[in-house]
């Protein structure tokens, strides 16, 4: 007797929007359609309608996707730190992680920047609030780091906290972008180390050792 094949709707919607990915890192977001989806996952595009009815549910969870890869990625390297991290470390390891430094972070990043250019226009498949959420998320986890690491003292009261962080995410969503540049992505990394001394001041070297 023939057994039918036991179908993981979680994988498939997940080779899908990879799918997605790829043709978006290659033409834009324009370049997404029913037909160029399926055509790169080897699948045919009644699935695709299948698993995602239309366009903007395909992008919509393309985007998620993206933000949750990112996350995990980070939240990996975070925890492998343990628990007595430093909250200057964790942050380094964050604001890193997003830059476009290999061929991974790279394809997201330009997916990324294809999601905001397209929220820019007001276009009903993907607009401005639907991209907002991801950099929430990236002010508040950066808020958390920062309070932690100042503990005490007017820098970490809310108001100044909230608005450094939006600052750092910000500046390091800006420098993303322009790290697709090679000659940039070189120095984008002690960009970063120096976005942190001026948050939270230069790395202490300790006392020097007396001879």
């Amino acid at each position: 007797m023939c057994v039918p094949r036991v179908v993981d709707h979680e994988v498939r919607r997940r080779e899908i929007t990879n799918a997605v990915r790829k043709v978006m890192a290659r033409g834009g977001l324009d370049a997404a359609t029913f037909q160029s989806v399926a055509a790169e996952a080897g699948v045919s595009v009644r699935l695709v309608q299948y698993y995602f009815g239309t366009k903007r549910e395909f992008l919509l969870a393309t985007h998620r996707a993206v933000l949750d890869d990112a996350a995990a990625r980070f939240g990996q390297q975070v925890a492998a730190l343990g628990e007595d991290a430093a909250p200057r470390d964790a942050l380094r390891i964050i604001l890193t992680e997003l830059l476009p430094l290999d061929d991974v972070r790279r394809q997201d990043a330009i997916v990324l920047d294809a999601f905001y250019a397209a929220a820019l226009t007001g276009g009903d498949a993907f607009g401005m609030t639907d991209s907002r959420g991801g950099l929430r998320a990236l002010v508040d986890v950066v808020a958390d780091n920062l309070r932690r690491a100042r503990r005490t003292g007017a820098s970490a009261t809310a108001p100044a906290v909230d608005l450094d962080a939006e600052l750092v995410a910000l500046t390091v969503v800006g420098l993303t972008q322009a790290a697709l540049d090679p000659v940039v992505a070189e120095t984008a990394p002690a960009l970063v180390e120096r976005l942190l001394d001026r948050m939270l001041g230069p790395v202490s070297e300790g006392p020097v050792a007396k001879s």
